[in-house]
C-alpha cells in the first residue's frame, strides 16, 4: 500500500492599496451595480473602501482573466434575500479555466486588500491596530473560555495585539467558509496567538451543515501595524504573494 500524497501547498495571491486611492476615474471600472451601491454609500471614508475595494478587485481579477478590469464578471447575491449586497463572486462557465478561482476583500481602516487563490476558497481579513478598542468587552464577544483565560493571562499591554491576532484569524476563516459573522464565533477555537495558526474547534452548526473542511492559515502585517490572515480551505499550507500594487 503506498502512502497518500500530501496535499499540495496553495498560493495565495495579495494585493493591498489604500483608501487615499480612491479617485472619480476608478468609478468607469465599476459595473451598474456597483456605482449605484457607491453612489448611495452616505459616509466619505465608506465611499473610498468601497470604491477602492471593488477597482483592486478588478484590476487583480482582469490581469488574471485576461480582460479589462470593467468586464470582469463580478456578481454580488445576498444568500437571505437575493439583493445586491452579499458575498461577490466571479461569475464564469463552469468549465471556463478560471472556474476554480476565488477571492476575497477586506477593509480596515486606510487599508483595502484583495486575495486570490486557485482551488481552493479563500477569506482575507485585516485590522486597524489604531482603533479605540475595548479588549475584554470585545473578548466576551469573540472569544471562547479557554482563548479568553489565555488572554487574560497576558499582561495587560499585550492583550490588544493578541486579541486583534485571533480576530483576525477567525473572520478569515469565515469568510472563506462564506459564513460571515452568521456562526458563533466563541465556538470556533483557534491556537494561541503566538502558536502557529490552526483551528482547534468548530461551531456545532458548521457540523450540521457539513461544514467542517481542512483549513490552512497564514498570519499577515501591513503596513508595519495592521495584523492580517489569509485562511484557505484546503490542507497542506499556504504560500503567501503580496503583489505590487497595481495602478489605480
Amino acid at each position: 500500500m503506498t502512502a497518500a500524497a500530501a496535499a499540495p501547498e496553495r498560493e495565495v495571491l495579495v494585493w493591498w492599496a489604500r483608501t487615499g486611492d480612491a479617485r472619480p476615474e476608478l468609478l468607469g471600472l465599476l459595473d451598474a451595480v456597483e456605482r449605484a451601491r457607491h453612489e448611495a454609500t452616505v459616509r466619505p471614508g465608506d465611499k473610498a473602501r468601497f470604491l477602492v475595494g471593488c477597482a483592486l478587485s478588478r484590476v487583480a481579477l482582469g490581469g488574471l482573466l485576461g480582460v479589462p478590469p470593467a468586464d470582469v464578471p463580478l456578481r454580488r447575491v445576498c444568500p437571505r434575500c437575493g439583493g445586491p449586497h452579499g458575498k461577490v463572486g466571479l461569475t464564469v462557465p463552469e468549465r471556463s479555466p478560471y472556474a476554480d478561482v476565488d477571492f476575497s476583500v477586506t477593509h480596515s481602516g486606510e487599508v483595502v486588500g484583495v486575495a486570490v487563490c486557485r482551488g481552493a476558497a479563500v477569506g482575507l481579513d485585516a485590522e486597524d491596530d489604531g482603533i479605540d478598542l475595548d479588549v475584554d468587552a470585545a473578548a466576551r464577544t469573540a472569544l471562547g473560555e479557554g482563548e479568553r483565560r489565555a488572554l487574560r493571562a497576558r499582561p495587560p499591554a499585550a492583550r490588544r495585539a493578541a486579541f486583534l491576532r485571533t480576530w483576525t484569524r477567525k473572520e478569515a476563516v469565515l469568510k472563506a467558509l462564506g459564513v460571515g459573522l452568521h456562526v458563533p464565533l466563541r465556538e470556533l477555537e483557534l491556537s494561541a496567538p503566538d502558536a502557529a495558526p490552526a483551528v482547534l474547534g468548530w461551531p456545532g452548526r458548521l457540523g450540521r451543515l457539513g461544514r467542517r473542511p481542512e483549513v490552512s492559515l497564514t498570519d499577515l502585517t501591513v503596513a508595519g501595524t495592521h495584523p492580517a490572515a489569509v485562511a484557505v480551505l484546503a490542507g497542506g499550507g499556504v504560500r503567501v504573494a503580496v503583489q505590487a500594487d497595481p495602478v489605480l
